[in-house]
């Protein structure tokens, strides 16, 4: 799946693209709305974007898993080598799942209060008014949903989350 970022000027422009988003096939759970005033777009039924589509709490997750595995690891090995007389295999994997899963713990913790980069940069312009969708399509039909969206409506500006991008959102000490 690839995601796709539309900031739309305004309400109206937004539910006619929602609307043709899901004649191509695109369902609810693919679309989130985010905006200033996103109230009447929800009463069309058009999801509100979440903390999962607008903080980096999942790569955050995901690095916090890493890094805690990592660790544990590390940390049951100088337990068996401190306590001689202890199961290096059961020790070792009991620090690792702990280590993994309070990495996660705090770096969600951490990643909630990370703006995912593209939200970030649209900010200005979410607090003028504009509306962001963010949709998550098939990689193989992306441009199909880009061209489309560009014919009928040369306002919307289209972007999407590069590899570039989500090194640049890593913040300090991950």
């Amino acid at each position: 799946m690839q995601r796709l970022y539309f900031l739309i000027p305004d309400k109206e422009t937004t539910s006619v693209v929602v609307d043709e988003l899901h004649s191509m096939g695109l369902t609810k759970d693919e679309l989130h709305v985010m905006g200033k005033d996103w109230r009447p777009l929800e009463k069309e039924g058009v999801p509100v974007a979440t903390l999962i589509q607008t903080s980096d709490v999942v790569n955050a997750s995901k690095r916090g898993a890493i890094a805690g595995a990592v660790l544990g690891l590390i940390l049951g090995l100088i337990a068996h080598y401190i306590i001689l007389d202890t199961n290096i295999v059961w020790i070792t994997l009991g620090m690792i799942v702990f280590g993994a899963l309070f990495g996660v713990f705090a770096s969600t913790l951490v990643g909630v209060s990370v703006r995912d980069v593209k939200v970030g940069k649209y900010d200005k312009a979410i607090k003028r008014g504009s509306m962001l969708l963010i949709i998550d399509v098939p990689e193989a039909r992306e441009e199909e949903f880009r061209n489309t969206i560009k014919r009928h409506h040369p306002e919307v500006i289209i972007d999407k989350i590069s590899t570039k991008d989500q090194k640049q959102n890593v913040p300090e000490g991950h």
